[in-house]
C-alpha cells in the first residue's frame, strides 16, 4: 500500500511516561513513526496501545516526555474508540456535530455530512436514529464523523473488533482508502490477520515501551526482540522475559 505524504509525519514519541495512581502503564517509550500509510500498535492486553492513542491525541496528558506530530505546526486528528460513543439523535445529527466548531454555514455542514455518510455507505440511514444502527453501521458512522473534518492523522483504536467478518471487510476497506487518501492513521489492533491485510509498519508496545518496529512481513514474521517472538508465537508469557530482562 502506498500513501502521498502525510503533514503528520515524522511522529516522535520521546521517553513517554504515563502513570495511572502508583500504576506505571507507559514507562519510556520511545518511537518515530515516518511511514504514510496505515501504522499498527499490537501486544498483549496492558501493553499500553490504547493509552498510547489517547496521548498522541491530547486526551491524556504525559507524565513525562514529549510527543512530537510533524514539523510542528497544528495538524487536524481524529479518534474512532473501540466502541462509538453516538447521540440518541439521528446519524446524520450525530456526523453534524463534528462539524458545529468550525462555524460553517447550515447549507456547507449538510452537504459535507452528506459526503461523510455516503462515503461510508450510510446515506440511505441519514434520517435513522444512530442506536438503532447494526454495531457495523455504527462504527462506520463513527468514521464518518471523524472524517468529515478531513483529518490529516486519524486513530482507530480495535475499530472491527466484535465485528462480523463481512462488517470486518467493509471497515477495512474504508481503513485503506482513508490512508491512501493520504491521511496518516494510527490502528491498534489485536487481529494479526488485519494487521498483515493493512498496514506499512508495525510498532510492538511491552509493558508501556516500544520494544521492536518495522515493516510489517518482518515484524510479523521474523520478529528480532524476544518480546515480539513471545507475543506474536504465544510460546512463553510476557513476565518470563521482563523477568530475564
Amino acid at each position: 500500500m502506498s500513501a502521498a505524504p502525510s503533514p503528520s509525519l515524522p511522529l516522535r514519541l520521546d521517553g513517554l511516561v504515563y502513570r495511572a495512581g502508583p500504576k506505571t502503564i507507559i514507562d519510556g517509550l520511545d518511537a518515530t513513526i515516518t511511514t504514510p500509510g496505515i501504522t499498527a500498535l499490537i501486544g498483549p492486553n496492558g501493553a499500553g496501545k490504547s493509552v498510547t492513542l489517547r496521548l498522541i491525541d491530547g486526551l491524556l496528558r504525559p507524565d513525562a516526555g514529549t510527543i512530537r506530530i510533524g514539523a510542528g505546526a497544528p495538524v487536524r486528528r481524529a479518534f474512532v474508540f473501540q466502541r462509538p460513543a453516538l447521540l440518541r439523535a439521528s446519524a446524520a445529527r450525530n456526523v453534524d456535530l463534528a462539524l458545529a466548531p468550525l462555524g460553517l454555514r447550515r447549507r456547507e455542514r449538510r452537504a459535507l455530512t452528506e459526503r461523510a455518510l455516503a462515503r461510508v455507505g450510510l446515506l440511505d440511514r441519514a434520517a435513522d436514529p444512530a442506536t438503532r444502527l447494526s454495531g457495523g453501521e455504527q462504527q462506520r458512522l463513527a468514521l464518518a464523523r471523524a472524517l468529515v473534518t478531513e483529518p490529516q492523522l486519524l486513530l482507530l483504536d480495535e475499530p472491527s473488533a466484535s465485528l462480523d467478518p463481512a462488517a470486518t471487510e467493509r471497515i477495512e476497506t474504508l481503513m485503506a482508502e482513508i490512508a491512501r487518501g493520504g491521511t496518516k492513521v494510527i490502528l491498534v489492533s489485536h487481529n494479526l490477520g488485519q494487521v498483515a491485510r493493512l498496514a506499512d509498519d508495525v510498532v510492538v508496545l511491552a509493558q508501556g515501551r516500544a520494544v521492536e518496529h518495522g515493516p510489517t512481513a518482518q515484524i510479523l514474521f521474523k520478529p528480532k526482540s524476544a518480546q515480539a517472538r513471545a507475543y506474536l508465537t504465544g510460546e512463553l508469557p510476557w513476565t518470563a522475559y521482563a523477568a530475564a530482562s
